[in-house]
């Protein structure tokens, strides 16, 4: 890309993330749109696994959606996205390779074999009414969304289809799927923070 195109894609981004800041969701569906497939190919790179790909660099775009106030202008918005994305696809790395072990078989330590004796992980009564209230909690938040936004988180977490399975159902871009979902989540997001415990 020459210095003049840099220029202007640096210029375009930052008009995009004034708008964004002031709440214009079409500024950051721009912005998500230019960005999604260079997040999403090194997503990919990284967990060598497409649908872990897709979440991660869904994941991505919110996390930059909630700190976009925090974007600083003299670094250009790739940059600061791309930092966003891979920081949060190296925590899940971390997590996904915790150590494991057999609960079953002592533990070789030093010279002395420990044995690891688990408590009960059942989950008390109450615990499992708080976890029905906050599936409930969150059905009802799913069913309050616009039919336009209920028909994609319900297709995607409740179905469990692909993208492209979603595009195809319901006859529209891919592009669109994702921004959809984005957005279904960001509203889900507001309606149940203060409500899920």
């Amino acid at each position: 890309m020459s210095d003049t195109k840099k220029e202007d894609r640096k210029a375009k981004d930052q008009r995009l993330v004034q708008l964004a800041r002031r709440g214009d969701q079409k500024a950051f569906e721009e912005l998500l749109n230019q960005y999604r497939n260079l997040v999403y190919h090194v997503m990919y790179r990284m967990v060598q696994n497409p649908q872990e790909a897709e979440d991660l660099t869904q994941e991505a775009f919110m996390k930059a959606f909630h700190a976009i106030h925090s974007f600083n202008e003299t670094f250009a918005f790739s940059t600061w996205l791309m930092k966003i994305a891979t920081n949060n696809c190296i925590d899940f790395l971390r997590k996904k390779k915790l150590k494991t072990f057999s609960i079953d078989q002592p533990i070789q330590y030093k010279d002395e074999k420990i044995r690891v004796d688990l408590p009960d992980k059942e989950p008390t009564p109450e615990k499992r009414l708080l976890e029905q209230e906050r599936k409930r909690l969150l059905q009802e938040a799913i069913e309050s969304l616009p039919t336009l936004y209920r028909t994609v988180i319900l297709l995607r977490h409740q179905e469990e289809k692909s993208y492209e399975e979603i595009a195809e159902l319901l006859n529209i871009p891919i592009g669109t799927v994702k921004a959809r979902l984005f957005r279904a989540r960001e509203m889900l997001n507001k309606i149940i923070k203060d409500k899920i415990f």
